[in-house]
């Protein structure tokens, strides 16, 4: 691994073992290997109880299919499994999986949105859109609209809080997640309250200086990106379609409170810096937060640098804490800055205390 990824120890070796289960040589991806790749079960052995940890404890999946324009597509409901004895609405996080708008193994996904439910008690909708090279732009951000539309109708059926519902995505799904928004904003569709976007593609052609810089990345490539955006494209200027690229909307006003999360050696990190800029510019509130040392599709693994530290962002921004607030701590670290705060401001109430018996 080149030098200019001083990545740890167990980094390497995460990598090394993620790399197993993807395909980086994007020159042998022809539709039979894609379809492959995409229906491959992902085996229950030690090697990948290694990498993903053990399934998430009293979380149950529902399938459904979603009727979308000119066909359907499947979505899985992932929930606590006592849902049915409680009385509270919890939040629901609607999600765009990664893989370039090609790839899209719902076993990995479905472990990750699994754990997503676990660690932030909230239902997640995880939608199989259609893919490409078969189905090309628009299809798969329709698919996520009409997926959208469809789950508006469902939430008084699940137990949970129409007020509190949230778009996520990671890499390409990041950029299904913010043209969503965008989508239902301009439709004059209930927007959701919040967008989480992981490493987000937010503009398709490909120019900032981190895609120069980490053009040859462990996990994601130039070669890689070029080849998912040739396959989603019908044609050249679709990439210029805020649909397909967020950051080139002329309007990025009057949407959802965004929590943006990126990698330190990731192409794209630039994509969520200046997406999340030009958010803040046009006055929707977003906050870009990088972790350090880690790279493109980290939150698949949980002993990855930053993913616990992602789950915890992730949970706090669900659970109601301001996107401007939200902290890259670890569970832990949070609950400990939360004690020091609270003696300290014990301590300022019984000084200010004993100043007024003074």
């Amino acid at each position: 691994m080149q030098e200019k990824y001083p990545l740890s120890r167990k980094m390497k070796k995460i990598i090394a073992l993620a790399n197993m289960f993807t395909e980086r040589d994007v020159d042998k991806l022809t539709p039979e290997l894609i379809n492959n790749l995409n229906k491959k079960t992902i085996p229950s052995s030690r090697l990948v109880r290694r990498l993903f940890n053990k399934p998430a404890p009293h979380i149950s999946k529902t399938t459904y299919v979603i009727p979308v324009t000119e066909g359907a597509i499947t979505g899985h409901f992932f929930s606590s499994s006592d849902d049915l004895a409680r009385t509270s609405l919890k939040p629901l996080i609607i999600y765009m999986h990664g893989g370039g708008w090609v790839l899209g193994n719902m076993d990995l996904y479905g472990i990750y949105c699994a754990h997503i439910a676990s660690v932030t008690n909230a239902s997640v909708l995880l939608l199989d859109y259609r893919l490409a090279p078969q189905y090309k732009f628009p299809t798969a951000i329709e698919d996520c609209y009409d997926a959208y539309l469809w789950a508006l109708q469902g939430i008084k059926y699940w137990k949970v809080d129409p007020d509190s519902i949230y778009f996520m995505g990671d890499s390409a799904g990041g950029a299904l997640a913010a043209g969503l928004s965008i989508l239902a904003r301009d439709r004059k569709v209930q927007l959701p309250i919040g967008q989480i976007l992981i490493y987000p593609v937010t503009d398709g052609r490909l120019r900032t200086e981190s895609f120069q810089n980490y053009a040859d990345s462990p996990t994601l490539t130039d070669r890689m990106m070029k080849f998912y955006i040739s396959c989603y494209q019908r044609e050249p200027k679709d990439i210029l379609s805020p649909l397909f690229s967020p950051l080139l909307a002329t309007d990025l006003s009057r949407l959802p409170n965004t929590l943006i999360i990126g990698a330190e050696f990731d192409p794209l990190k630039d994509d969520g810096k200046l997406f999340a800029n030009a958010l803040n510019e046009a006055g929707s509130e977003a906050n870009y937060i990088e972790i350090e040392g880690t790279v493109h599709g980290f939150i698949n693994y949980p002993k990855a640098v930053g993913a616990e530290e992602t789950d915890c962002m992730i949970r706090q921004f669900t659970s109601g804490r301001p996107v401007s607030k939200i902290q890259p701590l670890t569970e832990a670290e949070l609950k400990r800055e939360g004690k020091i705060k609270m003696q300290e401001a014990t301590q300022k109430y019984h000084s200010k205390a004993t100043k007024d018996e003074e």
